[in-house]
């Protein structure tokens, strides 16, 4: 009998609460999907990229990684290895003036989430096309694995995602004004 992994039992309860967010209360809207297992070195990763139904300027992100060696601990039950995944939020949107909306960025993401590792902002733009700002993809890591024992831990994750979203929304309608 197949028994799922950590990693396709985390999917699936990501996808359940998010897809009942797009599909029954229209909150969210998703917007990209990826399920990967990089077969060069036996990782997996699962992403829902999502806006809020009526604000679209700013996505998060729920991504779920595995390695070739949390899938192996798990599987092989290796004696004093803890199995888990990493997760990673993230949020993006688009910035025009770097040093102001970064910091506000930064402060909201403080604010909301209280991390123990400081969230790590990328700024992006195209070469050669017209520069009106840049893509910033801002990133929470969380300091541990997770597994089936954080599953309840999903709809609060996502409510904080939610909060966060309708801040950093707010903030760029206010900053194009």
């Amino acid at each position: 009998m197949f028994d799922p992994t950590i990693f396709e039992n985390l999917k699936v309860a990501f996808e359940n609460q998010l897809y009942d967010l797009d599909n029954l209360s229209r909150q969210i809207d998703i917007v990209d999907r990826t399920d990967r297992l990089e077969m060069s070195v036996m990782s997996r990763t699962f992403a829902l990229r999502f806006g809020l139904a009526d604000k679209k300027a700013v996505t998060g992100e729920i991504r779920l990684e595995a390695s070739l060696q949390d899938l192996a601990a798990e599987i092989l039950e290796t004696p004093n290895e803890t199995p888990g995944c990493t997760l990673l939020v993230r949020f993006h949107l688009h910035v025009r003036d770097a040093a102001a909306q970064c910091e506000a960025v930064q402060e909201t993401l403080q604010r909301i989430w209280q991390p123990e590792t400081p969230p790590v902002q990328r700024l992006s733009f195209v070469y050669g096309e017209e520069r009106s700002g840049y893509s910033n993809t801002a990133e929470l890591r969380f300091g541990r694995k997770i597994n089936e024992d954080q599953m309840g831990d999903i709809p609060e994750l996502v409510d904080h995602i939610l909060r966060t979203l309708a801040e950093l929304n707010e903030r760029a309608a206010e900053e194009n004004l």
